[in-house]
């Protein structure tokens, strides 16, 4: 069943919003007065050439960086200066915070240690191993949902490389997260893989915001709703992939006319 999507004044609900957001590192300035909005059942790209400034983005808004100036806000709660694990418990998650599966468990067990957290069971060490039987019924509707139920059981080592990304996507859906921080999702992938992933984010986003950093510009153009597209550390341009696409600007400076004409 989808969730019906909460509405502000007929729009998206703004869930993960920066303003004025800054970060200098001794004399060199790595992101410049970035304002953001992130809304809620939305993919939102953040692309730009390298050194651009996109991972320093991702690494204030998850607070593993502080800004030099600026403010950022979760779901309506400043949380500028919060630490970022309890950033993570708030629902901010960021894919590579999980991302190393581990490769001699089964895609049902690396699934069921990720549930651990949400369902407190993470620091009851003393516990034996079958405490976890009782998530098997989520993190088996956590595996059917990305498409890994005939894999359940396989070790992760003996996946293909898109079939592990998938994995550590499902991982990160077991922290619940209300808005999902996806580094370069489809690095490395072949065309089936990507295609695969693009359309686990597409239902992943049914029920919470996605923000992206992906060099794929054919991903961005079906998948993302908004796009953000920064040059130095500053926002060059915004708006949907046609909008910026035609921006000459943002030809000049990441896509290249032919690139961005497709």
């Amino acid at each position: 069943m989808t969730v019906a999507m909460p509405l502000e004044n007929g729009a998206p609900r703004v869930v993960l919003s920066a303003r004025g957001l800054r970060r200098d590192f001794g004399g060199f300035t790595a992101v410049k007065d970035v304002d953001l909005d992130v809304h809620h059942a939305r993919v939102h790209a953040l692309i730009g050439p390298n050194g651009a400034g996109k991972t320093t983005v991702f690494n204030l808004l998850t607070k593993f960086l502080q800004p030099t100036h600026g403010t950022i806000t979760l779901l309506g709660e400043d949380i500028t200066r919060t630490a970022p694990d309890k950033v993570a418990r708030m629902g901010l998650v960021r894919s590579f915070q999980i991302s190393a599966v581990f490769p001699h468990l089964t895609v049902l067990d690396n699934v069921r240690v990720a549930l651990q957290r949400p369902n407190r069971l993470a620091t009851q060490f003393w516990k034996s191993l079958s405490s976890l039987d009782t998530l098997n019924g989520k993190a088996e509707q956590l595996i059917r949902s990305v498409g890994l139920d005939k894999e359940a059981n396989a070790v992760a080592a003996d996946l293909s490389y898109g079939r592990k990304r998938v994995l550590e996507i499902a991982t990160t859906l077991a922290l619940e997260p209300k808005v999902l921080l996806l580094d370069e999702p489809m690095a490395g992938m072949g065309h089936e893989d990507v295609g695969m992933v693009a359309e686990i984010i597409r239902e992943v986003a049914r029920e919470r915001a996605v923000l992206m950093v992906e060099h794929n510009l054919s991903v961005v153009a079906t998948l993302c709703h908004h796009v953000t597209v920064l040059q130095r550390g500053e926002i060059l341009a915004e708006g949907d992939y046609a909008t910026v696409s035609e921006d000459p600007r943002v030809r000049t400076a990441y896509m290249g006319t032919e690139e961005a004409s497709r």
